[in-house]
């Protein structure tokens, strides 16, 4: 059972200090998240279509903020591009608005040139995501063990992520062994980001006192 995994283990898990309380909230919160608002303002409609070319070479159609906006549809909904053209034009059809639906193959194709404005990292202060992840180590034949199976025990590591909560971005890291725990890492991870720290927001590995005093 999931529950019994490391079980020699868990007395030194300390536990969760703070308890969700506003239950309300909480399940609004919760409900929120899949929740689905799309408008789009009058200078995204203006700038849909991309300017005239007066130089060599053909004229493309869309404008990059069309071909961004797909994009951005399809990696938070994780589809296909022929399921993101579905995507688009249904939202185009719903709010009533006459443009043109970028194709997949076009979408493909300016994924590639698309330049993406990316913030500064380290500009303005962040307020901080942290989580980590198991990395699991795989080596030549890793598919004859998956196959014929194996009484080898597999390498783990532990990755540990901030991410600025404003822009998705990872901020630092540090990669430990399975057996460090997630809050013996904040100071390290915190002194492995640039500039200044507004907030520091984890789970409840992380709700300790040692934590604390690094935050």
């Amino acid at each position: 059972m999931p529950f019994k995994s490391n079980a020699d283990r868990r007395h030194q898990i300390p536990k969760q200090r703070q308890k969700v309380a506003n239950w309300a909230e909480y399940d609004a919160g919760l409900r929120a998240r899949g929740s689905l608002s799309v408008w789009f303002t009058a200078e995204a409609i203006r700038e849909w279509q991309a300017e005239v070319r007066v130089g060599r070479g053909g004229q493309a159609k869309y404008s990059d903020l069309a071909i961004a906006t797909a994009l951005t549809l399809r990696a938070v909904f994780h589809l296909a591009l022929r399921q993101t053209e579905g995507l688009i034009r249904s939202i185009l059809q719903l709010l009533g608005l006459d443009l043109a639906v970028p194709d997949h193959s076009t979408l493909s194709r300016r994924a590639e040139t698309l330049e993406v404005l990316r913030p500064k990292v380290g500009s303005e202060p962040v307020h901080l995501l942290v989580d980590s992840t198991g990395l699991r180590l795989c080596g030549p034949g890793e598919w004859l063990i998956e196959k014929h199976g194996t009484k080898r025990r597999r390498g783990w590591k532990v990755l540990h992520l901030p991410t600025d909560a404003d822009t998705g971005q990872i901020v630092a890291s540090v990669l430990t062994s399975r057996d460090a725990d997630d809050g013996s890492q904040v100071g390290p991870l915190l002194d492995r980001v640039d500039g200044s720290v507004v907030s520091f927001t984890s789970d409840g590995a992380y709700d300790r006192d040692d934590v604390y005093a690094e935050v």
